[in-house]
């Protein structure tokens, strides 16, 4: 297991994606990241070695007072988080902050960690390990154009379990009309709309 991680930030904020959508919740952002999406808003976090290892006894201890302060629950990101182990941070967390561990990644590696909730966030030029699409809780497809979701409806069929969500491209006016356009024709879907960028959130 791992004692330390590279971190981009930690930080108490709200949830702006997905499910939880609105909910006090705290961050941590780790680094690295291989999978190279154009359109990706933390490119500052795919160096790894560009940022401070820090203890996960410390993060865990970040978390908890975090929690004390109202935090629902805290969201491993990245970068792509499963690039490391989580197995240490994760059962750090559990003893320290007793606070339910989400994670959001792109599936394209293997699981650790035992998270309660997966929020997988799949990309076409890197397709997620079936290992990741049969555990995830959330499903989030974010949209520029028709192949997008043509490619969501392939990932959600092998996803049954999981709760479906389009995301537009931050400031795509067509990934915006298609994914507005695809749920309001199937109800199986539902919008996910970066809430925090528009409240000038982190």
């Amino acid at each position: 297991m791992t004692d330390s991680l590279p971190v981009v930030e930690t930080f108490h904020s709200l949830q702006g994606e997905g499910i939880h959508t609105g909910r006090s919740t705290f961050f941590i952002r780790l680094a690295g990241c291989n999978v190279g999406c154009s359109w990706c808003d933390t490119k500052h976090s795919w160096p790894t070695d560009s940022h401070p290892k820090r203890l996960v006894m410390d993060l865990a201890t970040e978390a908890s007072a975090a929690a004390e302060t109202g935090a629902a629950f805290v969201v491993i990101t990245g970068g792509e988080p499963l690039h490391h182990n989580l197995d240490h941070l994760a059962a750090a967390l559990r003893t320290t902050a007793k606070i339910p561990i989400h994670i959001e990644t792109s599936g394209v590696d293997s699981l650790s960690g035992e998270p309660d909730w997966i929020t997988l966030s799949p990309k076409r030029h890197r397709p997620p390990t079936p290992e990741v699409v049969n555990a995830c809780h959330e499903l989030k497809v974010v949209v520029h154009e028709p192949a997008d979701l043509l490619f969501a409806e392939v990932v959600a069929a092998q996803a049954p379990q999981a709760h479906w969500l389009l995301q537009p491209g931050w400031d795509c006016e067509e990934g915006l009309q298609l994914a507005v356009g695809k749920v309001q024709q199937d109800q199986r879907w539902r919008l996910s709309m970066q809430s925090h960028k528009w409240l000038g959130l982190r």
